[in-house]
């Protein structure tokens, strides 16, 4: 019995090390290379001073810490608000994988092709765009911000609403499995003080919302006519036609096939409960 409840701890006491350092690591990889990277690094220095101030008799010092430690459990939570916001929005979309899912990959197929029509003829005319398209993060505090239109996308309607001096060019365009949701919208600019200067408004504010969400978001730079893509908070540059329709492709499909399976192994665990009985 002892030995079984050692046995026990042990492989519990594991579990609850590989969790713990699992969120960890999670937790860090969405801060690391953001503000908020830099100050944990004051707040572990902090953490490390008080015991080296105690053995060193320091009493000053160790005050003031312990003070500061005793006070900062608040400050950390309006510090670190954003990358919070950021970190329970990416546990949100893992745990919940249902929402704005393709149904139909000949129509997903039909759409992106749509999308890139527009978007090659807009780079061709140095025409700037801001394209949103919706996954499993829903973006209604951001369509509620521009003008709701609710049509089918078509390239032509794209090249429309982003025809320089028009309402709605300046803004982003949101996208909704087959449906152009909004135009017109405000999208949060991106606080990454690395990202290239030389990059405007429309290129901060594509890599803002990729960070507070996982949409995927097409950008057609104005002066240069260059095709970006966000994704995660990552801006990549200089796309063809084809290469920017492979990768979308291939990012809605993982998605896409991932709710396959879900539904496979749902019906696997049904046709074996009924077998039961």
């Amino acid at each position: 019995m002892i030995i079984g409840a050692v046995k026990t701890i042990n492989v519990t006491s594991i579990l609850d090390i590989l969790v713990v350092s699992f969120i960890f690591y999670k937790a860090y990889m969405l801060i690391k290379e953001t503000r908020g990277e830099q100050l944990l690094k004051g707040i572990l220095l902090i953490i490390l001073l008080i015991p080296i101030s105690s053995i060193f008799h320091l009493t000053m010092l160790n005050w003031i810490l312990q003070r500061t430690i005793t006070i900062g459990v608040l400050s950390i939570v309006i510090i670190f608000q954003p990358e919070i916001r950021s970190v329970l929005e990416h546990l949100g979309r893992s745990a919940f994988n249902d929402l704005h899912v393709f149904q139909d990959k000949e129509k997903m197929n039909e759409v992106i092709t749509q999308i890139l029509n527009a978007v090659f003829i807009l780079s061709e005319t140095k025409t700037g765009a801001l394209i949103v398209i919706e996954q499993r993060t829903k973006l209604e505090d951001i369509i509620k911000t521009g003008t709701k239109i609710d049509a089918t996308v078509s390239s032509a309607l794209l090249e429309n609403i982003f025809v320089v001096n028009t309402p709605l060019h300046d803004g982003a365009t949101i996208i909704r499995e087959d449906r152009i949701i909004a135009a017109g919208c405000f999208l949060p600019l991106s606080s990454n003080y690395n990202i290239n200067k030389k990059l405007g408004t429309r290129h901060r504010a594509g890599i803002g919302i990729s960070e507070n969400s996982d949409a995927l978001v097409i950008i057609v730079s104005e002066e240069t006519g260059v095709v970006s893509l966000a994704i995660n908070g990552k801006l990549t540059r200089s796309y063809t036609k084809e290469k920017l329709k492979d990768i979308l492709l291939r990012v809605i499909l993982i998605r896409f096939s991932k709710k396959d399976s879900f539904k496979e192994k749902v019906k696997m665990w049904k046709r074996k409960i009924i077998g039961k009985f």
